[in-house]
């Protein structure tokens, strides 16, 4: 989920009309257009305005009381580290306008509505939402929003014909997996804006997208996962920074199982990873790069890797993973991995052969159980 400023940055590139803005990361930045201004802090959540995210100003002043009071205070979770400030709207009618992946059809799902704002979504007022599923391309999706435009009363019905457009051809463009707008601004002479966008992407889109990868380098402290899948090629997330059990595992699916059934049974896992071992090709550098950022947390008391064989190697991945230790000897502590499947014999010989610096166990179970002993957080 891109943030607000982000995603209207790159709507705008498309064509998307927005209102002028600037990302203020300190009270101090300079706005050089007019007010009165709305204030926006920049967290990857909804309902900010409900939550006391999102603020209307008119002088300077208190422009720069709310820029004080939002940056670097906490909302709906998430740190704020900068805000939108941009240009009052004025008078405008707010419409609703959104399209999106429906997973279990395998279509887009196209929602539009007279009316928007932050209470569109409320149970009592569903049905003003008008809902339809379109075939996955820009002129179905279209298609879909004129019919249920054509519901509506003008001015909102011709504005949302007109939106939907241009917004279907970046929803496409963009490898969205959800565009909402809302509210989609009409002004009284039929012109449209959007007011918030809100921006879900495919992350394994980017490295196909130039204006996203552009975006996610750019702004790498705002997506610091994301940036370091970009640049490395894999998944490494911290979870908790005090954590004891650091993880190197392979597999998104049994990545995430390992973190829940560590954290059910009293542990703290520093960090999910799918490491990717099929794109090692001979080369330790994915291992090292993980074992210190594991090594840098302090609190790490063991570590645990899971790697299951298909095509790839284990004897391979053995050698590999000897290498890596050598090049990290800060990363003290003990080491369990299981391991399973194709070339297991030469891995558990060379391990044997280096002094047995790994615990190698090939039943999860007991790996996991020997892991949570040796990092004393078994309840």
């Amino acid at each position: 989920m891109l943030l607000e400023h982000d995603a209207k940055a790159l709507l705008a590139a498309s064509g998307v009309p927005v209102p002028e803005g600037i990302l203020a990361e300190s009270p101090d930045a300079e706005v050089a257009f007019p007010g009165p201004w709305i204030v926006k802090a920049q967290v990857p959540a909804g309902g900010r305005g409900k939550a006391g995210g999102i603020v209307a100003v008119e002088t300077p002043a208190a422009l720069r009381a709310a820029l004080e009071r939002l940056i670097g205070s906490t909302l709906k979770g998430h740190s704020v580290r900068g805000c939108r400030v941009e240009q009052a709207v004025g008078q405008a009618v707010e419409a609703y306008f959104s399209c999106m992946v429906d997973p279990a059809s395998g279509r887009i799902r196209v929602m539009a509505a007279a009316e928007g704002g932050v209470d569109i979504e409320d149970p009592s007022r569903r049905d003003l939402l008008l809902s339809e599923l379109a075939e996955p391309t820009p002129e179905a999706v279209t298609g879909a929003a004129a019919a249920r435009a054509d519901r509506l009363a003008d001015p909102p019905a011709a504005a949302i014909r007109e939106a939907a457009a241009v917004l279907a051809s970046c929803f496409f463009e963009l490898e969205a997996l959800l565009l909402e707008i809302n509210p989609l601004f009409i002004r009284p002479d039929g012109s449209w804006l959007a007011g918030d966008a809100k921006l879900v992407v495919d992350e394994n889109a980017i490295p196909r997208r130039p204006a996203l990868a552009a975006l996610v380098e750019r702004r790498a402290a705002a997506y610091p996962e994301v940036a370091l899948k970009l640049a490395q090629g894999f998944d490494f997330v911290e979870l908790d920074p005090h954590g004891t059990i650091g993880l190197v595992t392979t597999g998104a699916g049994l990545s995430m199982q390992l973190v829940d059934e560590l954290v059910q049974r009293g542990c703290k896992p520093v960090n999910f990873c799918d490491i990717r071992t099929g794109q090692f090709r001979g080369d330790p550098a994915r291992l090292i790069q993980v074992f210190r950022w594991i090594a840098a947390h302090r609190s790490v008391r063991a570590v645990l890797i899971n790697f299951f064989a298909g095509s790839t190697h284990l004897g391979e991945l053995s050698t590999l993973l000897l290498r890596a230790l050598a090049e990290v000897p800060e990363l003290a502590v003990p080491i369990t991995a299981r391991l399973i499947g194709n070339g297991l014999a030469e891995a558990q010989a060379t391990i044997a052969a280096a002094g047995n610096p790994i615990a190698i166990e090939t039943d999860l179970d007991r790996a996991v159980d020997l892991v949570i002993a040796a990092a004393g957080a078994a309840r």
